[in-house]
């Protein structure tokens, strides 16, 4: 499974992965998926939102128990972050079926559509309109960087965009939804563990900060004369990383866009993105409250305008305690007593923090020696992503025979 994988929308420059919402990778993807699910005589279907679904049993017998993750990327995103825990899924239910466990609730594996956000700027979009956190109206308005818009791009796909939507019905199906993810960070690698249970996504969200000031020549324009939206920029991004230290937070200007984007002009707009997570509300209220001052403040000192508009923002997600207490309960049964299975927090946000206010969510994450992600650099060893199978299998062994 992950050879045929792995070369899909691969940039043969970058090594990284360029599987962007509803363009020929993300359907090359999407038919992976199908051949994935009817190779095991699963019944594949589409959701009005273009998540796809694997089911074993009858979905209308509810109590249903689901995993997966997503199959899109960032910018040459790496090969782990999305796909791993799909791949896993696959391979954990051949593990189920390798046991003879006998299922006494339906299995759902899913790929959600469109959940790292990298062509239209919001993440989970798939499970965001399917939990009713994104509007019909909020997801017709989305446009990606060529000024084509969800609608369209989605109707290009073969996808009836008028059909999006919240869908309780379907959310009233699933009892638990169990994600498999790579780790984002190294804190199973320095504890010496292969496998953790997440207990929490950190509250986070994107900013963007427009800053307005006066387009001019280079090479003519006295410096005392200048409006240059760049100076102000340049000193957010510095206050974004001293303020993210000061919180033990983390806040990135990875985004930029410049008007009139020329060598020799002064630029008239800088456009650039805040992504910002911290452990705790208050943290993060006061890195990005910090960021802002300072950028107000040099904005005032060059004569440029500043706006600040908050794009996405999700609050502390703190995963079901019921279930992520028997998923450690799960893994750690053929364990030392006195050593439980690592439970850690994260940073990123994942389907499974989106879905968690709506049905009881939990996640597994699988160590990455380097905690390199986002990035080509994203690996996790076989062996680690095996003992990931084999957690998530032991998972929804226990799961659907409750």
């Amino acid at each position: 499974m992950w050879r045929e994988l792995e070369p899909i929308g691969r940039h043969s420059g970058s090594g990284g992965y360029r599987r962007f919402a509803w363009t020929g990778a993300d359907a090359e993807c999407r038919a992976w998926f199908e051949e994935q699910a009817r190779a095991r005589g699963l019944v594949h279907e589409v959701d009005r939102n273009g998540n796809q679904w694997a089911w074993y049993g009858d979905p209308a017998a509810g109590d249903a128990v689901v995993t997966g993750s997503h199959l899109d990327s960032v910018p040459d995103g790496g090969a782990f972050d999305g796909p791993l825990g799909v791949v896993s899924s696959f391979a954990a239910f051949d593990e189920l079926r390798a046991r003879g466990v006998e299922f006494a609730k339906p299995l759902a594996i899913v790929n959600f559509g469109d959940e790292e956000g990298a062509r239209f700027g919001l993440a989970c979009v798939g499970s965001r309109l399917t939990a009713g956190h994104l509007t019909v109206e909020q997801a017709h308005r989305l446009t990606d960087g060529d000024g084509v818009t969800l609608p369209r791009a989605m109707e290009v796909a073969g996808h009836d965009p008028d059909a999006i939507g919240h869908d309780p019905e379907r959310l009233g199906r699933i009892g638990a939804f169990v994600e498999l993810h790579v780790e984002q960070g190294r804190a199973l690698d320095l504890s010496g563990d292969r496998v953790g249970v997440a207990s929490a996504i950190w509250p986070h969200g994107r900013w963007r900060f427009d800053f307005r000031g006066e387009a001019n020549h280079a090479g003519t324009t006295r410096l005392s004369d200048r409006r240059d939206p760049m100076l102000p920029y340049a000193e957010a991004v510095l206050a974004a990383r001293r303020e993210a230290a000061l919180a033990g937070a983390v806040a990135t200007f990875g985004k930029i866009t410049v008007e009139p984007n020329g060598v020799n002009a002064i630029p008239s707009l800088v456009r650039g993105w805040l992504d910002s997570r911290a452990a705790g509300q208050e943290s993060l209220d006061a890195v990005v409250a910090g960021i802002e001052k300072a950028a107000r403040e040099h904005a005032d000192a060059h004569g440029v305008e500043l706006d600040v508009v908050r794009e996405s923002f999700t609050p502390v997600v703190e995963f079901d305690h019921a279930l992520r207490d028997e998923l450690a309960r799960i893994l750690g049964r053929d364990r030392d007593p006195g050593l439980a299975v690592p439970v850690l927090g994260t940073g990123a946000g994942h389907d499974a923090g989106i879905l968690s206010g709506s049905i009881p969510t939990a996640m597994l994450f699988v160590r990455n020696p380097t905690g390199v992600s986002h990035s080509p650099a994203e690996y996790a060893t076989e062996d680690d992503c095996l003992a990931g199978v084999t957690a998530l299998a032991d998972v929804l062994e226990g799961l659907v025979r409750r």
